[in-house]
């Protein structure tokens, strides 16, 4: 029973064709989310063959790429088809003596089962996404229920592998339209590199269109209808159409690939992402056509903007975090030197912040932060992009020219947004903040030139607070 079970288990594995592939951005953005939702410096997802672990992703470089499976921590998990977190690895009888806790110094585990579904319609673990830690910890429910998420889109994502492999196998084996040999070839290559959803050709010499049955769906068409190249751009918008039509005809002239994605509306005012490929149809050294694949890849497109958005968003405050404001800073300094336009970069350091960590407890200070992360949103700085860098350091990049015109005001405005109160156990105290406002000119050759910069007048705005109270002492609600 447990052969069969383990059989059954390696053909769904094996049929992803994922084992020894090369890295997916899909996949390296799920890690990545895991290692920051998790506080881990590492996060893996791993797939579990017969004899081996073999990472598919993993959060920072490594040069292993696979192990043993029977030295693998998510060996257990496979097994016991759960999750299973190792707070102290060193202290567990199971895993205290593993090569990976004493010669690695590994000494926190914690993994989530990834399921997908197999031909015989069980779903079976294939493998897993993990974060291991060189200093043992616990995780919390917040924590277990976020790697549980994960695995979740983990499945998504390969469930969506499996279900366009499928889509080529029927696509090559009698979905598609056309005839001759050497163009059934080139839609067969092309399946290969996406999940193929429909096939098409284009006739250059009539502009006339050719389209499988699933192309007529996605454009929300009844089957049947001839349609011509104009009639196809026209279901993009206004903004795009022009640049699809020069991708296009630039292929058809150049006689080489093409490969794009855009926004699309169908025919019954839908909106979705797509994704669409042509090669070349070459005649006696003419180009008489192209033929190619159409995807909708909209549930992809909005995965992929959700883990961006995740990986670039602080947890706790909502805002940016220090490697999205990172590039945002960059660009803006980009932007501001080719455009000669205002920019200023302000830094802010909460004054009261451990005070109220050792009076009330990180829950409170969790909530100044929640609380400065929302006043550092309001309407009022819509025009200004606002990030958590540091424990309780936070920036905002200032690029709107009213807010600029008086800067006393703008830092006089911030100082009372940040002031916040908190209270706990009947003790309430306030919090607020110091502020340095910096501009951005031809002497900033760097991002730490500014910030720099920034950071010199923060500090003597903190100098100028000392001898004044910068937040209210505890006191006791009736």
């Amino acid at each position: 029973m447990a052969h069969a079970v383990e059989s059954s288990r390696l053909a769904a594995l094996n049929a992803l064709a994922l084992l020894d592939s090369e890295p997916e951005r899909e996949f390296d953005a799920l890690v990545a989310l895991a290692a920051q939702l998790l506080g881990c410096p590492t996060a893996l997802l791993n797939l579990v063959d017969r004899d081996r672990l073999w990472i598919k992703a993993s959060a920072r470089p490594t040069e292993t790429r696979e192990l043993q499976r029977d030295i693998a921590f998510c060996d257990r998990t496979v097994s016991e088809r759960d999750m299973v977190v190792i707070e102290d690895l060193a202290a567990d009888p199971r895993f205290g003596t593993s090569p990976l806790v004493v010669e690695n110094g590994l000494r926190f585990y914690a993994g989530a089962p990834v399921n997908v579904l197999g031909q015989d319609g069980a779903r079976h673990t294939v493998g897993t996404i993990c974060a291991v830690d060189i200093a043992p910890r616990t995780l919390d429910e917040a924590a277990r229920a976020a790697l549980r998420h994960l695995a979740a889109l983990a499945e998504a994502l390969l469930d969506a592998r499996r279900t366009a492999l499928k889509a080529i196998h029927i696509a090559t084996t009698g979905e598609l339209l056309v005839t001759r040999l050497a163009r059934q070839d080139h839609i067969f290559r092309q399946a290969e590199q996406i999940a193929m959803i429909g096939s098409w050709r284009l006739s250059i010499a009539d502009q006339s269109l050719e389209w499988s049955d699933n192309v007529y769906r996605i454009h929300g068409l009844p089957l049947g209808e001839k349609p011509d190249l104009s009639r196809a751009l026209a279901f993009y918008p206004a903004a795009v159409r022009d640049g699809v039509a020069a991708t296009i005809e630039a292929a058809i002239r150049e006689g080489r690939p093409f490969d794009f994605e855009s926004d699309f509306v169908t025919a019954d005012g839908r909106t979705l992402r797509v994704r669409s490929m042509g090669d070349p149809e070459v005649v006696d050294g003419r180009v008489v056509g192209m033929v190619g694949v159409f995807q909708d890849i909209t549930e992809r497109h909005a995965l992929e903007v959700q883990l961006r958005h995740a990986a670039d968003t602080d947890a706790l405050t909502g805002l940016a975090n220090r490697a999205a404001f990172d590039r945002a800073l960059d660009y803006a300094m980009a932007r501001a030197r080719r455009d000669r336009t205002p920019l200023h970069l302000v830094l802010i350091d909460l004054d009261g912040f451990k005070a109220i960590n050792d009076t009330l407890g990180h829950g409170a200070g969790d909530d100044v932060l929640r609380l400065t992360g929302a006043a550092l949103s309001e309407p009022w700085l819509s025009g200004t992009l606002a990030a958590r860098i540091g424990g309780d350091e936070f920036a905002l990049i200032v690029e709107d020219p009213a807010l600029i015109a008086d800067l006393d005001s703008l830092r006089e405005r911030i100082e009372a947004a940040l002031r916040v109160a908190v209270a706990a156990n009947g003790v309430t105290m306030t919090s607020a903040g110091s502020v340095g406002i910096a501009a951005f000119d031809d002497d900033c050759h760097s991002l730490r030139d500014l910030a720099r910069r920034a950071d010199v007048l923060l500090y003597q705005a903190k100098r100028a607070r000392v001898g004044q109270r910068r937040f209210a002492p505890p006191r006791r609600v009736a």
